[in-house]
């Protein structure tokens, strides 16, 4: 997501899995998610509901991304940064997630926290279902994805802001280690002009300087690890890996993204399975 997140966060280990807490980026309440071992495929939990990746649905997709819970009326909010842990890690199977609060807190504003506690579960690793079955290029809007078939998986980003300060480029090419060391701290990033909005939407207010990087007019904005220009282009990434994971993701083969967005990686994904174009 490109937007201030999440307050102060905390994590536990517990008899019942390991416990993650924080702030909501949509309401700026106490978030919770806790993560258990278990046998069968990933999972979310929420109340007496589960629900497998297969039975979520994209339903909003404006700054973060929300799913809805198939078998009923709940949805869970800013679910990126955790799946992207998720498809970073290769973590497809064995995994449930509850959820309290409706909402993934944000923690770092990035997947650190995340694949941190994931690692200390000791869960299977797996390469993902999802396969780039044809080359195509696919548009929504000003975004263009590029798919095209390999052996082995890879995911890049070219961004298109008209700033010198930010490099446009990331990429990733399937390995876990260089996923936790290189793309899981990239943190979510704004331009100062943005700020006044999310504020007056409730989604600013309570942000932890340390977990963004704001863009003013004459300075790069962040109290927290040093910024590096190309690390807008690493978060853009890590986004696109939370959301491709939500498909099956991200997939064997080749997938290039040009000006990447939720809503974009979202409707091109509905296309490109429907188009038989990824298959998992």
């Amino acid at each position: 997501m490109s937007a201030p997140v999440s307050a102060a966060a905390s994590s536990s280990s517990a008899s019942e899995g390991v416990i993650l807490e924080g702030l909501g980026l949509r309401s700026g309440r106490p978030a919770r998610v806790v993560l258990h071992a278990r046998p069968g495929p990933f999972a979310f939990c929420v109340d007496d509901l589960v629900a497998t990746r297969d039975a979520l649905r994209a339903e909003e997709t404006d700054r973060a991304t929300v799913v809805r819970l198939a078998a009923g009326d709940r949805s869970i909010a800013t679910v990126e940064h955790l799946l992207a842990a998720c498809a970073g890690l290769g973590i497809h199977e064995g995994l449930a997630v509850k959820v309290v609060g409706g909402e993934v807190p944000l923690l770092d504003g990035a997947s650190s926290a995340f694949a941190r506690a994931l690692a200390s579960l000791s869960l299977p690793r797996a390469p993902a279902p999802l396969v780039v079955a044809r080359d195509a290029v696919l548009t929504h809007g000003e975004s263009r994805y590029t798919f095209e078939r390999g052996a082995t998986t890879r995911v890049e980003v070219t961004l298109s802001y008209d700033d010198v300060r930010i490099a446009p480029d990331a990429a990733w090419g399937g390995d876990a280690d260089d996923f936790v060391a290189r793309i899981a701290g990239a943190r979510t990033f704004a331009f100062a002009h943005e700020v006044a909005a999310l504020v007056a939407a409730g989604q600013a207010s309570h942000v932890d300087p340390s977990s963004v990087v704001v863009f003013a007019p004459d300075a790069v904005l962040s109290s927290g690890a040093p910024f590096t220009a190309d690390e807008p282009a690493r978060h853009k990434l890590l986004d696109l890996m939370g959301d491709l994971f939500l498909y099956g993701g991200p997939p064997r083969g080749r997938v290039h993204a040009f000006r990447p967005g939720h809503r974009a990686t979202h409707a091109i994904l509905r296309d490109a399975m429907a188009l038989g174009i990824v298959t998992g």
